[in-house]
């Protein structure tokens, strides 16, 4: 067939010297043709292609905002995207804009090069470009000096490439890898960082706005230039037009679209939230977290405008911690009251340990409930000392008065030290209470149980605000843990740690406002119009306070003090964390609302006295454990004139000036006569400080009656108005105490610091 074919070749040659001179054409466009082809085969592709630019990495808050966008190792910022992602609309504008003729092209569009010459010819100058999307990306990988060798090269390998990958491969490569200036690498991460919203999502207008970009970067920059950029887009759009990619209609509706662009360059929201998130794991690409940045920032104003309100008695800082309680995701984390501010605002109070307080008390509580005390057990929040492994530990309330007998809710409501102390006590002590905490995820708590001992339930450990708000989120699951999330579509399974019954008991005694009253008045900031359970706390010396509360969808978590420690002037958790807790709160009823808990089966109702804690048909109304219902108020709790009869323990209280029930209590019968030492307990090791005043080394002596009469052989013993006190010395010393004829001893040790 080549024999015949070549025959008549010759024949229609032989015809005709300007046949000749066709054929002579052909066989030249033909050899130049094979030399391409053999010259394309030859050529090497630059090493650049293969090379992956490593993700950068954007966060979104649970509606897809962008919180921050960062770039990993210092490069350009960089989200890739694949081609079957990204919308036709785009695609079909950025060829408008760069390649019309992609699809057909060998990767050299030789009618645009034509084109290009014969303007180049024409204007004395370069008018139009005709460099194809594959010529594009060789020269963004190996970019050199413009000259005809560089183009030459740049063609052969343009064709090269198209032989070596497909079409849909270049594309994809090409969107990923140009400039979409201000150091955006790829289409990707662009559209983020001029629309905030995923390429997907762009409208033709912004389709063709981005598309256009690419053109000259710095040159069309929004920011700088928006009417160069939007120029360059009228020009995309009628193109899209004149090719069939538009109709009529779909033009007139992208030309008139107003652009939009995004407010934040590079967004940098919720930043305490995004440093904590990248610090704890490596991310790349798009990360959807679990905050909601429009909640952060309503935390953020009502946490500034609260501290400025306290300017005046030395507070500077405070948290804020916002939980999801059915998914453990938080919604809101503002470490400080301003991440640029100077006064330590980069530090993250949500994650700073800090002293707790009482805010450990409603597990104590919980724990004793499990243990066999009911809501109306009646404590004796009384002067009182434990003997413990590491000495005599005598715990106090905060405003060192104290109320007598008073029942399991009143205690927890009223936040009372002594009372929680008593109640951790009966309930195994600090052993049980510190392996719970440490179950409810309180990483803080490094030391043994007996490191702390009986003190945990008042405060002497630290807390971080996030593993304390998500322990209390436990207790508004009654009583499953969960751990806390920041990022969407982590699944976490939850455990329980707490009763059901017993865990709603506590949500109702920090929901009881008559309850609390006695501590913290009728109004104020843990009072709501809804129901809400409460919890403040205060170290010592006003260092740190706290304030929670938490309904069944929300638990939300403050912390306010100063990041160096000082303390604050007399403000409590009530007058500076718990108003933000408070406005937070409302803020989130109002948007989302709010309900309260279902009661759980096993409960019952009953009344109950109030000083005795057993059942009476004129009582205070109670709920219990149906299998743990106390016994019936019988004469024996009761004198002749229908007092309440009341033990030892409360004999002193009942002499003070703390007892407010007056004539409507006595001792039982007995108990007026029992003599005993009540302070100090024997064996307590009292330490002397130097740098104390004199009348700072002293203790004060108490018995079981007033008339007693102390002495000793080592220690002065001096009566004073308010009561008779030894003077204190290093060394080992026995007390005497006498009264009607009967006479006790105790003894003390004495050391010095």
């Amino acid at each position: 067939m080549f024999v015949r074919a070549l025959k008549i070749v010759r024949e229609w040659a032989g015809q005709g010297r300007w046949r000749r001179v066709i054929l002579a054409g052909l066989g030249l466009w033909a050899g130049g043709a094979a030399l391409l082809w053999v010259a394309v085969g030859l050529t090497a592709l630059p090493g650049g292609l293969e090379q992956e630019t490593e993700p950068s990495v954007i966060f979104l808050d649970r509606g897809g905002v962008p919180l921050r966008l960062t770039r990993r190792n210092g490069e350009r910022f960089h989200l890739p995207v694949l081609l079957k992602d990204c919308p036709g609309t785009f695609i079909q504008a950025t060829l408008a804009a760069e390649d019309k003729r992609f699809w057909s092209h060998g990767g050299v569009d030789w009618i645009g090069a034509v084109r290009a010459l014969k303007d180049w010819v024409a204007q004395g100058r370069v008018v139009s470009g005709a460099s194809t999307i594959t010529q594009q990306l060789i020269k963004q990988v190996d970019p050199r000096p413009r000259t005809l060798g560089t183009k030459a090269l740049e063609c052969l390998r343009a064709m090269k490439l198209e032989r070596t990958w497909g079409k849909s491969e270049i594309l994809e490569r090409y969107l990923n890898s140009i400039d979409y200036g201000n150091l955006c690498q790829g289409a990707g991460v662009a559209a983020w960082f001029y629309f905030g919203k995923p390429l997907a999502d762009l409208s033709i207008a912004e389709a063709a706005y981005l598309a256009g970009l690419p053109n000259a970067p710095s040159r069309l920059n929004p920011r700088r230039h928006p009417e160069r950029a939007k120029a360059r887009q009228e020009l995309i759009l009628w193109r899209m037009r004149r090719v069939g990619w538009l109709d009529d209609a779909s033009l007139k509706r992208a030309q008139e679209e107003p652009i939009i662009l995004s407010r934040e360059e590079r967004p940098f929201l919720a930043p305490h939230f995004t440093e904590f998130l990248n610090a704890r794991k490596e991310h790349e690409g798009i990360v959807r977290t679990t905050l909601d940045v429009r909640l952060n920032q309503i935390a953020g104003r009502v946490l500034d405008e609260r501290l400025c309100g306290l300017e005046g008695k030395n507070v500077t800082q405070g948290a804020v911690v916002v939980i999801e309680n059915a998914t453990g995701g938080v919604l809101a984390m503002v470490g400080s009251r301003d991440f640029f501010g100077k006064r330590g605002g980069q530090v993250n109070g949500a994650w700073a340990p800090r002293s707790a307080g009482s805010t450990f008390k409603p597990f104590t509580y919980l724990l004793g409930l499990e243990a066999g005390l009911s809501s109306a057990t009646v404590v004796a929040d009384v002067p009182t000392r434990f003997t413990t492994p590491t000495g005599v530990f005598e715990p106090h309330n905060y405003n060192r008065r104290y109320r007598g007998p008073v029942r399991l809710r009143e205690a927890l409501a009223n936040s009372l030290n002594v009372a929680a102390v008593k109640v951790l006590n009966k309930a195994g002590g600090a052993e049980v209470l510190h392996e719970r905490l440490k179950t409810c995820g309180l990483d803080t708590l490094k030391e043994k149980a007996g490191h702390y001992g009986l003190g945990l339930t008042i405060g002497n450990a630290d807390a971080r605000l996030l593993e304390l708000a998500n322990a209390y989120a436990c207790l508004a699951r009654l009583g499953i843990w969960k751990p806390y999330t920041l990022e969407q579509g982590i699944a976490v399974e939850g455990k329980r740690v707490f009763g059901r019954r017993e865990a709603w008991l506590v949500a109702d005694f920090l929901n009881d406002d008559g309850a609390r009253a006695m501590a913290f008045g009728v109004d104020g900031p843990l009072k709501f119009d809804y129901p809400v359970a409460c919890k403040t706390g205060t170290s010592s010396d006003f260092r740190d306070n706290w304030a929670f509360g938490y309904t069944p969808e929300f638990t939300v978590g403050v912390w306010v003090g100063n990041f160096d420690g000082t303390p604050m002037a007399d403000v409590s958790g009530v007058e500076g964390a718990a108003p933000v807790m408070h406005e937070v709160m409302d803020y989130l009823r109002e948007h989302f609302g709010a309900s309260w808990f279902e009661r759980p089966k096993g409960l019952v109702e009953a009344r109950v006295h109030p000083l005795t804690g057993k059942l009476s048909d004129l009582g205070v109304r109670e709920w219990f454990l149906e299998d743990n219902l106390p016994g019936r108020s019988e004469e024996m709790d009761f004198d002749a004139g229908g007092r309440v009869r009341l033990g030892a323990e409360y004999a002193e209280w009942m002499d003070g000036p703390d007892n407010w029930l007056g004539d409507g209590i006595v001792l039982s019968d007995g108990e007026e006569n029992i003599f005993k030492i009540m302070v100090p307990l024997p064996g307590t090791v009292f330490y002397l400080d130097p740098n104390l005043p004199e009348n700072s080394s002293r203790i004060r002596l108490r018995a079981s009656c007033s008339d007693a009469r102390w002495s000793s052989g080592t220690l002065d013993c001096v009566e004073a108005a308010d009561g008779i006190f030894a003077k204190l010395k290093p060394g080992r010393h026995w007390l005497k105490v006498e009264a009607g004829g009967r006479h006790l001893k105790t003894w003390i040790e004495v050391k010095a610091l």
